[in-house]
């Protein structure tokens, strides 16, 4: 019997990570720029040791939030500093410790300090891992090619000059992992996060548009709706084990 209930019991404590990775996706459906974790099919793991040869448990691989990089709709804005990213092209920020980070969130705005951040307050590096600083009364525009354009405020008929080149990389052969702060990372070989070697696919942005979220509030509330209905199920297999193993106990008990 306890074979039953350690089987029921560790689908259940498998389960409460996809149910974390819901609700989030969930709450993000209206957030600009979000991603989506992808899911991880478990894998049969056998246990050793005395007792446990032949105890078997469906375990996930990685706890890891990996990310989906599969495009959301595009919003039109018409601001020459707003971009959204196509394919799984993937902006560079700088994180809260200063190592370089990455968004799918392309609302850009120059700080009074001259520098270009995001609307989440995480500066923009340039293709080079450095903060794009923007020189004082210069109107901003970005190529589809990710250069940084400035032109004087003063002289808007003159001829933009290229500042900077957006930090643009494909991850689409790189596996992005889900921060704690939100943002994407590449694991790096000594555990930390950094940057990457863009993949093989061409860089491709449209500026004066924002990328939506690609959650569906549909397909995430079925996948929440089979969550519990076997979350339950795993529940009941675990009482009924304990009534069938109370009800032969009192059985031998009389005899």
């Amino acid at each position: 019997m306890d074979k039953l209930i350690f089987t029921a019991l560790g689908a259940a404590t498998n389960q409460s990570f996809q149910r974390v990775q819901l609700t989030n996706d969930l709450a993000n459906v209206s957030t600009v720029g979000y991603k989506k974790s992808t899911t991880t099919r478990p894998e049969t793991v056998g246990f050793s040791g005395n007792g446990f040869g032949s105890r078997y448990q469906a375990i996930t691989p990685s706890r890891v939030d990996q990310v989906d990089l599969s495009g959301g709709h595009h919003m039109q804005t018409g601001n020459p500093t707003d971009i959204a990213m196509n394919n799984s092209v993937v902006l560079g920020i700088q994180g809260a410790n200063g190592e370089t980070a990455f968004t799918r969130r392309g609302d850009l705005r120059q700080t009074e300090n001259g520098l270009l951040e995001t609307s989440t307050g995480n500066l923009v590096l340039d293709d080079g891992g450095n903060p794009i600083t923007i020189p004082e009364n210069t109107l901003l525009s970005i190529g589809n090619d990710g250069t940084v354009y400035g032109v004087d405020g003063n002289n808007t008929a003159a001829v933009p000059i290229p500042l900077a080149n957006l930090m643009l990389r494909d991850a689409s052969t790189t596996p992005l992992q889900r921060r704690e702060d939100g943002l994407y990372g590449a694991l790096l070989p000594n555990g930390g996060f950094g940057d990457f070697a863009t993949g093989p696919e061409p860089i491709s942005i449209t500026v004066g548009s924002l990328e939506g979220s690609n959650s569906e509030p549909v397909e995430i509330m079925v996948n929440l709706l089979d969550y519990y209905r076997s979350f339950e199920t795993q529940m009941k297999i675990i009482k009924s084990t304990e009534e069938i193993d109370q009800s032969g106990t009192r059985m031998m008990s009389k005899g």
